[in-house]
């Protein structure tokens, strides 16, 4: 009696009845779409969540630099591809960061908005706080300025030095007018609600304003309104763009480290392992806090520890001995910590402040 053929749902490819998978395509045969294939489908899609995430983990948290070792030398299906691996990995520490991190945005929400409100109350208060000086003290005064021959009776010298620190007074108040003139302008602006145009007219802001002048205005226009409101979080969310760009520069520092011994490629793969090695420990540490104040000292002391584990997956990926290694290791150190980190800070604070 022949077998019943059936039709696969994806390929359309006929197939024997007795199939659980099609032999074109690989789907199921039979499979419900519920709630529960729904999430499996998407994790294993997205972040190839399967028994090869498990089979890296160990060797990888374990045992320092040998699955990269492994995957450069061809054993690729057996672990998970580093990119990957690395990219679900950080997923979960951001999003672990970010709520960890919540509480202290909040915070400096209310801390720039109050300090923002207490600026603007301040230069208020010195513009409205300007003093009058006698008139005939000021006349006495300024014959006294224009006759300094004249034998000075004590009583003059009093009234001179009245009109100089009236002076004093008048120029600080003046300093204080000339840097708060524009942002007093600029909420009278905003609290009737002026155009756009017009508020950045107050930054300096004209036709023929460039390009990139234009944008920093508009930037600080919209800084100034929302009175910093959501910086620290636009901050945090550069971070997971900005290490995209960070792994390769660390795996060139590597490179030209070890220009001998390995391809840029390969340096690559030792990178993304060890970045995901280091978002291991960082989740570890944020999830045993969520339940456990631990010490500071302690997260400090694990966090630090990855040095280590650096030194040895060195060692073992490169294959060099323990004192050379100890040297490049420094020298990669102080090369990311000391230009690397500090200029990407810095790129990362002027993203901000543009995408903010």
């Amino acid at each position: 009696m022949e077998e019943q053929q059936t039709i696969c749902q994806n390929c359309e490819s006929p197939m024997e009845g007795s199939f659980s998978y099609c032999p074109n395509c690989g789907q199921k045969t039979v499979e419900d779409l519920t709630f529960g294939v729904l999430f499996n489908n998407t994790i294993s899609n997205y972040f190839s969540y399967d028994a090869r995430f498990l089979k890296s983990f160990v060797p990888l948290v374990f045992k320092p630099g040998f699955i990269a070792r492994q995957f450069v030398n061809g054993k690729r299906l057996k672990y998970l591809h580093p990119a990957q691996y690395y990219l679900f990995v950080s997923v979960v520490f951001f999003f672990l960061f970010s709520i960890s991190t919540r509480s202290g945005q909040e915070n400096v929400d209310k801390m720039l908005q109050k300090g923002m409100e207490s600026g603007r109350a301040f230069a208020a208060d010195s513009l409205s706080a300007v003093k009058v000086v006698d008139s005939l003290a000021l006349a006495k005064s300024m014959e006294i300025l224009e006759n300094p021959n004249l034998n000075i009776p004590k009583e003059d010298l009093e009234v001179l030095d009245s009109l100089k620190r009236s002076r004093t007074v008048n120029a600080s108040l003046s300093d204080i007018e000339g840097n708060s003139l524009n942002t007093r302008k600029l909420d009278s602006l905003i609290a009737a609600g002026a155009t756009k145009k017009e508020k950045l007219a107050v930054f300096g802001v004209t036709d023929s304003t460039g390009v990139f002048a234009r944008t920093m205005a508009t930037q600080g226009l919209k800084l100034y309104e929302s009175s910093g409101q959501g910086i620290l979080a636009a901050f945090y969310d550069t971070i997971p763009i900005s290490m995209f760009f960070l792994i390769p520069i660390f795996a060139l520092i590597l490179k030209l480290l070890y220009y001998r011994r390995s391809r840029f490629a390969h340096s690559m793969v030792f990178s993304f392992y060890f970045f995901t090695f280091l978002f291991i420990v960082l989740s570890l540490i944020l999830l045993v806090n969520f339940v456990v104040d631990i010490p500071d000292w302690i997260d400090w002391l694990v966090a630090l520890s990855t040095i280590f584990y650096l030194l040895i997956s060195l060692k073992r990926f490169y294959g060099q001995g323990y004192f050379i290694t100890i040297i490049k290791l420094w020298i990669l150190s102080f090369t990311y910590l000391m230009f690397v980190l500090p200029f990407s800070f810095g790129v990362m604070v002027l993203a901000t402040f543009l995408l903010y």
